[in-house]
């Protein structure tokens, strides 16, 4: 078996090393990711400069990129062989309902998944210290463990959330969850440099979240382990159901007779 470990919080994060530990016994282990932190980067792949590799430890690779990058690079180029799964994180902070939309760790294994490796995101839902990986890497295991068995269908990746809880048995249970919705704030800081010029940090403020049944953000504010199927389709096939009915007036009205 062999495994592909990658992050977005760089190769000597806390929660990479307990994932790394605990993965360790299952295979063949590779660690391929960035040099240094690279939260909230989303699905950024460095096109324009080239990339450079350091060898930190064997089979522990660290990229001067995104975490995209790092899966890319492993998978395509790196590894001299194809890995059966890629895992990412465990990530330091939630990646719950919208913020997948903006998570590199999430991101790590959207790239995965379109490379046709199964491809599993694991995040500690917290942003404060202390922040409990050991108990996260345990079940973080088992759950590689299950998936490696069961399998994931081709253009899914699995996304799953932890309470910070100091033990194991402190986990309520297991949840399989929809994606939730968050409530964000407007908050843009100003700030003036030494010289006089404005600059902004964007900071939007969490002011929430909905409470939907069965969504991953309440499994976790109920101190339950979240498992999310994230379907890489983004169609509206309701909408698209729709469009079509109107596909023959469209092309009449805006093809036929452009004026």
């Amino acid at each position: 078996m062999v495994i592909l470990i990658s992050n977005d919080d760089g190769i000597y994060a806390r929660g990479l090393q307990v994932l790394y530990e605990e993965l360790k016994s299952l295979g063949k282990i590779y660690v391929v990711a960035p040099d240094r932190e690279r939260s909230a980067v989303s699905h950024a792949l460095s096109l324009h400069r080239p990339l450079r590799i350091k060898e930190v430890k064997k089979n522990f690779f660290a990229v001067d990129g995104t975490p995209t990058d790092c899966v890319n690079i492993a998978i395509n180029g790196l590894l001299p062989e194809k890995p059966d799964m890629v895992v990412s994180g465990i990530n330091f902070g939630p990646n719950l309902g919208d913020d997948i939309t903006y998570s590199g760790t999430v991101s790590a294994a959207i790239e995965g998944c379109l490379l046709g490796v199964p491809s599993i995101a694991f995040s500690l839902a917290t942003l404060d210290p202390p922040a409990y990986f050991r108990p996260a890497g345990r079940v973080a295991r088992r759950i590689v463990e299950k998936f490696l068995e069961t399998g994931i269908p081709q253009g899914t990746i699995i996304n799953v959330n932890f309470p910070n809880k100091r033990r194991c048995r402190y986990y309520k249970g297991l949840k399989f969850t929809r994606q939730g919705k968050r409530k964000y704030g407007e908050a843009i800081v100003e700030k003036i440099d030494p010289r006089g010029k404005k600059y902004y940090w964007i900071g939007g403020k969490d002011l929430g979240y909905e409470n939907i049944p069965d969504s991953d953000i309440v499994a976790v504010e109920e101190g339950y382990v979240s498992i999310t199927p994230i379907h890489l389709d983004l169609t509206n096939y309701r909408l698209l159901q729709e469009l079509k009915k109107w596909e023959d007036l469209w092309n009449q009205q805006l093809l036929n007779n452009p004026g």
